[in-house]
C-alpha cells in the first residue's frame, strides 16, 4: 500500500464503511477519532474497536477544551436529544458549530506534518439537510483553504459518500464486511443503542433500505 491518508473515523456507521472502503482501495491508513466533549463518548471505543479490527493505526485527538465552550447544542451542551425522526427540523438542537472543521483542521494538519496525500471524511447526503459543514459547499470550501495554505493541491479532501444516503453506506458496509455490530450511532451514550433517539431512528432505518441485517442492540 503506497498512498497513505488519514481517515476521520469516529465510530460511526458512515466513517466506519469509510475506513473499509479506504483499504478496500488500498490506502495505508491513520485513523483519527476525535473526543470533543460529546456526550455520547462511548463512539470512541468503537472507533479502537474498527481500528483494531482493520490492524491499522489509531489516533485519538483530545478537543474536549474546545467542546466544553460549545454550549446549547444537545452533544456538547445541556440541550434535551431529540427523539423525534431524522430531519432538520428535529435535529438542529445537535448543530455543533464547525465540528467538522475542528475534525478536518486537526486531521489535515496531521496529514501535512507526515507527508500524506489524503484526508477522508464520511460526510453523507442525508445530513446535508441538517449539518451545514456536511454539504458540498463545505467540502469545496475546506479544500480551497488547504490548498491555499499548501500553495496548491498537496492535500487532497475526500469524500466518497457525500451524494450518497446513509442506506447506501450501509449496503457498501455489507459488502466490504464491515462488523456493524461494533459501531456506534446513539447520541444518548449509554450503555447500548437508546432506540429513541434520532440517530438510533436513523440506523434503524439505513438497515431496513438497504436490506441488510440490523445487529444494533437497542433498548427500546
Amino acid at each position: 500500500m503506497g498512498r497513505k491518508a488519514v481517515v476521520l473515523l469516529s465510530g460511526g456507521l458512515d466513517s466506519s464503511c469509510l475506513t473499509y472502503r479506504m483499504i478496500a482501495h488500498r490506502w495505508s491508513l491513520l485513523a483519527v477519532s476525535a473526543n470533543y466533549g460529546q456526550r455520547h463518548k462511548r463512539e470512541v471505543e468503537a472507533a479502537l474497536a474498527i481500528a483494531t479490527r482493520l490492524e491499522i493505526e489509531w489516533l485519538p485527538i483530545d478537543l474536549s477544551s474546545v467542546g466544553s465552550h460549545l454550549e446549547g447544542n444537545a452533544l456538547t451542551g445541556q440541550a434535551a436529544l431529540p427523539q423525534k425522526d431524522y430531519s432538520q427540523e428535529s435535529l438542529a438542537v445537535t448543530v455543533v458549530p464547525l465540528r467538522n472543521a475542528l475534525f478536518l483542521t486537526a486531521a489535515s494538519a496531521i496529514a501535512l506534518a507526515r507527508g500524506y496525500e489524503t484526508v477522508a471524511i464520511g460526510v453523507h447526503g442525508g445530513d446535508h439537510p441538517v449539518y451545514p459543514d456536511c454539504r458540498a459547499g463545505f467540502i469545496t470550501a475546506y479544500q480551497a483553504m488547504v490548498d491555499a495554505f499548501t500553495e496548491g493541491r498537496k492535500l487532497e479532501i475526500q469524500a466518497p459518500f457525500l451524494h450518497q444516503q446513509k442506506s447506501d453506506i450501509v449496503a457498501v458496509g455489507a459488502r466490504l464486511g464491515v462488523p456493524f455490530e461494533l459501531t456506534w450511532s446513539c447520541y444518548a451514550g449509554g450503555e447500548i443503542h437508546c432506540g429513541l433517539c434520532s440517530t438510533c431512528r436513523e440506523r434503524r432505518e439505513a438497515f431496513r433500505l438497504a436490506g441488510v441485517p440490523d445487529p444494533t442492540q437497542y433498548a427500546a
